[in-house]
């Protein structure tokens, strides 16, 4: 048997530690997105991103319109979680503190909630006054605030939509300080005082202090160009992830509205993205070109993921 000496063995073990970590570190490089599952699994219609806390990545109108597909951790292709009623078409998914699902349906004008554990969706809400909705975000105590463009008028507004006392479920358009544009994408601060909402019409994002039925404090955080902004998502510090469709990036900016960076996609036509993975750091895009799923690492967790595991 040879004899090693103690610099020789320090030097191996040192090489073999170094080989072990490359990897990992190559795993988690940050802000470099690549393509998850193959073109075509979904239809024009990608959209809704949403997580839950097992690492399943839910997203609307796989195969065909009125599903929900679901990827599987660490999965590169998407699976048939469920289908809609007959009519219903599914826009947007999140999940409360609790796990439930929610589904906005822009086609029957309804809300769905999946309860946790089951698959059946089940009518949380219904209005014949909604143009859609269209994007759907959730605060810490189960309300819905959800976006509701005319897209012909080139118009909108928000619902708040919640429990009432008696246990009913009742919705109704907020009074905003100003007229709003093709309301969009939506998502709440970490803290759930302010409400920031994408309008596609002039491109701009706005934001809102929250009093009961009424938004108020409207301050234009940031004015992208016409019919360029799509959905986004608030992480747990309270920047927000802008998706630019058409021109392929994710936009990142602080609260006041200037951006620390751009991420380039692999597609140009991200419509909504999402936060999931273990810790919450991986964020899915979902591209209308090409219908697939594409993502990235960040240095931060979602809003979403963190209210998920009651930390915000």
């Amino acid at each position: 048997m040879a004899i090693t000496s103690g610099r020789t063995f320090w030097c191996l073990c040192s090489s073999i530690l170094l080989a072990a970590t490359l990897p990992a570190a190559a795993e988690t490089k940050l802000f470099e997105s690549v393509q998850v599952t193959q073109a075509g699994e979904y239809t024009f219609g990608i959209e809704g991103p949403a997580a839950d806390l097992d690492g399943n990545l839910f997203v609307v109108n796989f195969g065909k319109p009125g599903t929900i597909g679901r990827l599987p951790p660490g999965g590169t292709a998407s699976q048939l979680f469920t289908v809609l009623p007959e009519g219903s078409v599914g826009n947007a998914i999140r999940f409360d503190r609790n796990g439930n699902m929610f589904i906005a349906d822009y086609k029957k004008h309804n809300v769905f909630t999946i309860p946790k554990g089951a698959t059946e969706p089940v009518a949380w809400f219904h209005s014949d006054q909604m143009n859609q909705p269209n994007d759907i975000t959730i605060a810490r105590d189960g309300t819905i605030y959800a976006s509701d463009p005319n897209w012909k008028g080139r118009e909108g507004h928000i619902w708040r939509i919640a429990k009432a006392a008696d246990g009913t479920v009742q919705g109704q358009v907020m009074s905003a300080p100003r007229a709003m544009g093709t309301t969009n994408g939506i998502d709440l601060s970490p803290d759930g005082k302010t409400l920031y909402v994408g309008e596609s019409s002039s491109g701009q994002i706005w934001s809102y202090g929250i009093r009961g039925n009424e938004l108020v404090d409207a301050k234009l955080v940031k004015s992208f160009q016409p019919d360029t902004i799509d959905g986004l998502r608030t992480d747990a510090t309270g920047r927000l992830y802008v998706a630019r469709i058409l021109k392929g990036v994710i936009a990142l900016m602080k609260p006041n509205g200037m951006v620390e960076r751009e991420i380039a996609l692999k597609a140009k036509e991200p419509t909504n993205l999402a936060f999931g993975g273990s810790d919450g750091k991986t964020v899915f895009v979902t591209q209308r070109q090409g219908g697939f799923i594409e993502s990235f690492r960040t240095d931060q967790p979602g809003r979403e993921h963190c209210l998920q595991r009651g930390r915000c």
